[in-house]
């Protein structure tokens, strides 16, 4: 029996991704007051999900809204501690988003830029689905894994 579109996930199956949970891990450390406690993992990842039509109606004039570039900024911590997890080597992520929605995010390891991503219409950040979420995750640690691969010194310094 399938589930009906009112009944179905909101963003799909959640599926057994590394990536994922390393997200959730990241987002549970800045439950400073336990009230995240009780939500399951699909919950606190929701706000990563977003469909097609809503993104349609999300303006991208204005500045990004300060929840959005939270977790912009999460996905890229899962992504640097999971690459640690993978290499060995420490990252960093720092970025610079413009208040039109445009900017730079980099992964730094030592001296060594693993993973560097031009952003645009920020406002929109998210996936339509959670396969779709752990994918992207798992491609971006993946990159920066490579990049380590390559220059493992510079990664080391």
């Amino acid at each position: 029996m399938t589930a009906s579109p009112e009944t179905a996930p909101r963003g799909g199956e959640m599926p057994a991704s590394e990536f994922l949970k390393q997200l959730v891990a990241v987002i549970r450390a800045e439950d400073s007051y336990g009230s995240w406690e009780g939500k399951p993992d699909a919950e606190l990842l929701e706000e990563f999900i977003v469909t097609p039509e809503e993104r349609r109606e999300m303006p991208i004039i204005g500045d990004p809204d300060p929840d959005l570039l939270w977790r912009v900024e999460k996905f890229y911590d899962a992504v640097a501690l999971l690459l640690e997890k993978r290499t060995g080597a420490m990252a960093a992520q720092m970025s610079k988003i413009h208040h039109e929605g445009f900017g730079r995010i980099v992964l730094l390891s030592g001296r060594l830029i693993v993973l560097s991503r031009h952003v645009r219409d920020i406002h929109r950040f998210g996936y339509t689905s959670y396969a779709k979420l752990a994918e992207a995750g798992e491609k971006a640690t993946q990159d920066a894994a490579d990049m380590v691969a390559r220059f493992p010194e510079a990664a080391q310094a």
